[in-house]
């Protein structure tokens, strides 16, 4: 019966739905995304523990602390980007630190009509007032814009993309590690567990830790080590019963090739994360 099915498989099913929703925020580069996957990495710990795949059950843990650092290297990188899209509209903040500058470098200012913030104000006749406002220029008086950055002339709205590509260095270590993984996976995989397919589990897994650690940095490049991971994925999944988890490293694989045209296109048109 499909109810007796569903009732047996009902924490597997769980975790798949949890694990489709957010690769959907991780296509649009959604901050939920990373306490999303805490509530998915902690349902497939119970899952692979429980079939023996301890390569992917350890990878679980993996996802579950790599999670907390991502949501916060991903809130730290939305604050900075803030900070830096005020900073390059020309905006001071009322609390900004003062400095003092050099007198020398005070005397070359002034002399070139430059006001200091805490110089004496004059006050200077309306004529002249009305042609400097004319001209652009904003007195040191004039009450402060509080418009949102994006809606300053000269800020591009879209702002610059928040998706990186990835240095050649960086992906030559990225393979290595995936190689070393692997390979100590592998082996201790055959000599101390039951698994079934230690060769795949270990490969699957070894691909995986480099993947979330590239999504962590935001690199386009993740998207391919994901379609390559998954459809391993899917096929080992499959044959090892795994029905509802295979549906949804199907699910993975699919996404993954839409995650990448749509970073492709961030990088194309400057778009930044929700």
């Amino acid at each position: 019966m499909a109810t007796d099915w569903i009732a047996e498989n009902i924490v597997e099913i769980f975790g798949a739905v949890t694990g489709i929703a957010y690769v959907i925020l991780e296509i649009r580069r959604n901050i939920l995304l990373w306490p999303l996957g805490i509530i998915t990495s902690a349902v497939y710990i119970y899952v692979f523990g429980r079939e023996g795949f301890y390569a992917n059950m350890g990878l679980q843990w993996y996802y579950l602390f790599i999670s907390i650092y991502g949501w916060y290297k991903w809130n730290s990188s939305i604050t900075v980007n803030k900070e830096e899209a005020r900073g390059a509209s020309g905006i001071v903040e009322p609390d900004a630190p003062q400095y003092s500058l050099p007198p020398e470098i005070r005397e070359a200012r002034r002399a070139s009509g430059i006001v200091e913030p805490d110089a004496p104000q004059y006050s200077l006749p309306p004529e002249i007032r009305e042609a400097r406002r004319a001209s652009g220029i904003v007195e040191p008086d004039a009450p402060q814009s509080t418009l949102p950055v994006e809606n300053i002339v000269g800020v591009p709205k879209e702002g610059i993309t928040d998706v990186q590509r990835i240095k050649r260095t960086t992906a030559v270590w990225c393979a290595l590690a995936v190689a070393v993984l692997w390979g100590l996976l592998w082996f201790v995989l055959a000599r101390a567990t039951d698994s079934p397919v230690p060769v795949w589990d270990g490969l699957i897994a070894s691909l995986s830790v480099v993947a979330t650690w590239m999504l962590t940095r935001k690199y386009l490049e993740q998207w391919y080590v994901w379609i390559f991971a998954n459809a391993i994925a899917v096929a080992v999944y499959l044959a090892s019963g795994l029905y509802p988890t295979a549906i949804l490293f199907m699910v993975y694989f699919v996404m993954a090739i839409v995650g990448v045209r749509e970073w492709r296109k961030s990088v194309a048109t400057g778009s930044k994360s929700l």
